[in-house]
């Protein structure tokens, strides 16, 4: 009992040094997932769509260098020699030369539609602060005179995506940098800004910070209320967190040298947000909790199932944003990714970044093609799908439809050969037989090997097949 009554002590007294330096009261609800039928119906019918893509487009691709990161000073960060403050100051001013003259958002969605993509997440506004919506909040934007596009028709770009997306079925999810390095309340001009966080004591300027505050809570109305039907709310730059969400080395580290704790509020602003969106789907991502409804593991797949809902981030080359010549990761692997992903439950959620004039590079759109063209043949068995035990053995994965239906999915390894026979684990039982292949007038062989399954494939069909990335069997 003392042991108990020991914990409460310390954990009240944390609880209140927070209060004290945040003015706000932090309650055991916002630290705990959300258990709303509301939320949980919509987390739900997400995970149905399985595959998703996501935007990153900014004044950066005018240069063709990595999204934001490079006016932030820290010592990982490369910018080929050049000095911190001029850089700086020269990136800033790419608002006042971005004018992109092949912006075409209903051809990106076509594209998207066609590559079997369900959902879309767009960048509102990355970490260097260029918003690409029209704000009130701040004359650093899209839609402001001193950029060359505000004189464009329709210069809301995040109007025409969502529109255009929205139009073409997609659920509709903007991103949004809680970090804003172009606001004077968050970086501000009195003092050296040496790593990714605010560059001031929040205690001894509060009504800086509160500023700061007020200025995120109002872009996030502006674009949760501005802009129609919004699905998702994607929240990034995860150092801005409440201090009970700051548990791990990793998280610490984010930050920097003085570990201020950044908190903006998110019980308020997820009240406003639903205000027109009831069911919006909220991301905070990294924090945990009521206002992180689905986790997203970046640039990784899990290596098995996991408890809570979630959303692998990738790029389909090695950068977020555009950069001339970048590294695309084959069909071959992709298909791959989007089988291993969803066969353990997650969504796929792959990134492409136009370019300064708006165009989807061409090798991406090869790409999105080529996926398209596979998920016509085999998409029953990754939509509306659920995962099924064990998920995934000796190079076949599993799926189970909505309405019991379960899948193998074979992965063709990067030598592009089919094999005869395929032995595998499996939890249900199933009927021995000849089994549809998807696509395919020729049929697998399914039998049954002691504790285990062996799908068989003639030499015939090994020898004809034109799958070379996956081939689906309904079992």
């Amino acid at each position: 009992m003392k042991r108990y009554y020991f914990l409460f002590v310390c954990m009240f007294l944390s609880m209140n040094v927070f209060c004290q330096n945040n003015e706000r009261k932090i309650t055991l609800d916002e630290q705990l997932a959300d258990t709303s039928s509301i939320i949980k119906n919509k987390i739900s019918q997400w995970q149905d769509l399985k595959f998703g893509f996501l935007i990153h487009w900014g004044i950066y691709s005018q240069w063709g260098v990595v999204e934001s990161w490079s006016i932030c000073n820290e010592s990982w960060i490369d910018r080929k020699n050049q000095p911190y403050e001029p850089y700086k100051q020269k990136y800033f001013a790419l608002n006042k030369t971005f004018n992109p003259k092949n912006f075409k958002p209903q051809l990106w969605a076509k594209i998207a539609k066609d590559a079997g993509m369900k959902y879309v997440i767009f960048t509102t506004k990355h970490h260097d602060g260029f918003c690409m919506f029209n704000t009130k909040q701040t004359t650093y934007s899209c839609c402001d005179s001193s950029c060359p596009n505000s004189k464009n028709t329709n210069s809301d770009i995040t109007k025409q995506v969502v529109d255009a997306f929205r139009n073409d079925g997609f659920w509709t999810g903007l991103y949004f940098s809680k970090p804003d390095w172009h606001n004077e309340n968050y970086w501000s001009l009195l003092w050296a800004t040496p790593d990714r966080n605010v560059n001031y004591d929040i205690d001894k300027h509060k009504d800086m910070w509160q500023k700061y505050c007020d200025y995120t809570f109002n872009q996030i109305k502006e674009l949760t209320h501005n802009y129609g039907k919004i699905d998702i709310l994607w929240l990034d730059g995860g150092w801005i967190r409440p201090q009970w969400s700051i548990k791990t080395d990793e998280i610490k580290s984010w930050l920097g040298a003085y570990k201020r704790v950044q908190d903006v509020n998110m019980p308020k602003i997820a009240s406003m947000a639903r205000e027109n969106n009831k069911d919006l789907i909220i991301v905070d991502r990294s924090v945990g909790g009521k206002y992180e409804n689905y986790q997203t593991p970046e640039q990784q797949v899990p290596d098995t199932l996991l408890s809570y809902p979630w959303e692998t981030c990738m790029t389909m080359g090695d950068s977020w944003s555009y950069v001339p010549n970048d590294n695309y990761k084959s069909v071959n692997n992709l298909i791959h990714i989007l089988v291993d992903v969803v066969c353990k439950g997650g969504n796929f959620l792959l990134n492409v970044g136009p370019d300064a004039n708006g165009n989807l590079p061409q090798e991406a759109i090869n790409r999105m093609e080529a996926i398209g063209k596979w998920l016509k043949v085999n998409g029953e068995a990754i939509y509306n799908t659920r995962p099924i035990y064990p998920y995934k053995d000796n190079g076949v994965c599993f799926t189970k439809n909505n309405n019991g239906k379960e899948y193998a999915i074979i992965l063709i390894d990067t030598t592009n050969k089919l094999k005869n026979d395929y032995v595998f684990s499996f939890s249900d039982k199933l009927k021995s037989g000849n089994k549809k292949v998807l696509g395919q007038k020729d049929k697998a062989q399914l039998i049954k090997q002691g504790d285990k399954y062996s799908l068989k494939f003639s030499d015939a069909f090994v020898r004809n097949n034109q799958n070379k990335d996956a081939i689906v069997v309904a079992l």
